[in-house]
């Protein structure tokens, strides 16, 4: 079974001399971050979905092997909180298709604020085609429920598990596949500090019981603050001799 290691992103000032040449003109950072991991997680898809023909774009440029997850639009999480989904999910199947080999995940982020609803996620998870691979991140604790754990299954749906502030880490498999988004060490604040050695060694632990366990493992790191999430998912990936 494989892994996968990347950051959310590829994009940001401050990872100058981190991850690309200070100067390099933003349009490039991809070219200079495909070089030296086999995976992204797009969170900008959050804000602001992309258009059909920039997925085509991205399939088209990004060399083989490359994987891409896509983190689903605040407008079916946020602003409808998964309701009456049907016009998202048809944008969202033209997307991946357009995709086409190098889609990984799409991630469905639900809001703080959004209490357990089976039924609702139950309707919204049958209406995705069995090709889209799906990982969906909790952040109410009403969701950490067997009975929540088993509606994932039977949809083949990946439990996102969360290493972060405040944060549920449950290590749960759900789906033929992990999704694990690591959000930072810093105990008080999300998405902030760098992983240590060890905090890593932990962590390509457990990826190896799932993997192990016939478990593909897909692992963003979104501590993005002076490089880090790069820093980390290097040497993650040197722990686990990782493409």
């Amino acid at each position: 079974m494989s892994v996968f290691i990347g950051t959310s992103g590829w994009s940001y000032d401050h990872w100058n001399d981190v991850l690309y040449p200070a100067g390099t003109p933003t349009a490039r950072r991809l070219q200079y971050y495909y070089q030296r991991f086999s995976t992204v997680e797009l969170n900008a898809s959050f804000y602001r979905w992309p258009r059909e023909s920039t997925f085509a774009g991205w399939r088209e440029r990004l060399p083989a092997e490359f994987l891409f997850s896509v983190k689903a639009p605040r407008g079916l999480t946020h602003a409808k909180k998964l309701y009456a989904p049907e016009v998202w999910v048809e944008r969202i199947i033209r997307c991946w298709h357009e995709l086409g080999d190098k889609r990984a995940v799409l991630l469905v982020q639900l809001p703080p604020a959004m209490q357990r609803d089976d039924a609702r996620l139950d309707y919204f998870l049958a209406l995705l085609p069995d090709w889209i691979r799906v990982a969906v991140e909790f952040r109410h604790p009403s969701w950490e429920t067997e009975e929540v754990y088993s509606l994932l299954e039977r949809h083949g749906a990946a439990y996102c598990v969360m290493s972060g502030a405040n944060l549920p880490c449950v290590l749960r498999a759900t789906a033929p596949f992990v999704y694990l988004r690591m959000h930072g060490p810093d105990t008080h604040h999300l998405y902030g500090g760098s992983y240590s050695d060890a905090d890593l060694h932990w962590w390509a632990d457990r990826i190896r019981e799932w993997q192990g366990a016939g478990k593909d493992v897909f692992v963003y790191f979104n501590n993005d603050g002076g490089g880090n999430a790069v820093r980390n998912a290097d040497t993650l990936r040197t722990i686990l001799g990782a493409r």
